[in-house]
């Protein structure tokens, strides 16, 4: 009766790891899910079309955004989508610089596209065309 029980709890934890490891590629990953306005020392952003840049002010608001990005998989296939490119450089307060391009269904962070989640990069994109119509 104990190997019973024992076999079937390790055919439990068998299969629990097997599913946690498959599901792994599909569960996203957060890369700014620690970031705080106070890492951040400046940030632009460029839209294109209308091709303008804008030097982004509402830091706080720029790190709240990008906490919720969730990548995926790499995809290069951005590349071959059309649209409104926003792009956003960020200079930390440790000097090292990133640039996130959201073009939506990607996010290319530092040249590397990936796929995310469609109502995550429009709330990137969505918060960039605010700040153009608050400059204009």
């Amino acid at each position: 009766m104990n190997k019973k029980k024992v076999i079937l709890a390790l055919t439990i934890i068998i299969l629990t790891v097997s599913a946690i490891f498959g599901l792994y590629p599909f569960l996203g990953k957060k890369p700014f899910a620690n970031i705080n306005e106070a890492d951040i020392s400046s940030a632009s952003v460029q839209l294109m079309p209308p091709n303008k840049t804008i030097q982004i002010t509402q830091l706080s608001k720029l790190a709240d955004v990008l906490k919720d990005i969730v990548i995926y998989n790499k995809d290069d296939s951005y590349k071959e989508y059309g649209g409104q490119a926003v792009i956003i450089t960020i200079t930390m307060t440790d000097g090292t610089k990133t640039v996130i391009n959201a073009y939506n269904p990607f996010v290319v962070i530092d040249g590397i596209g990936y796929r995310t989640k469609y109502e995550q990069c429009e709330r990137l994109s969505q918060f960039a065309n605010d700040l153009l119509q608050i400059k204009e």
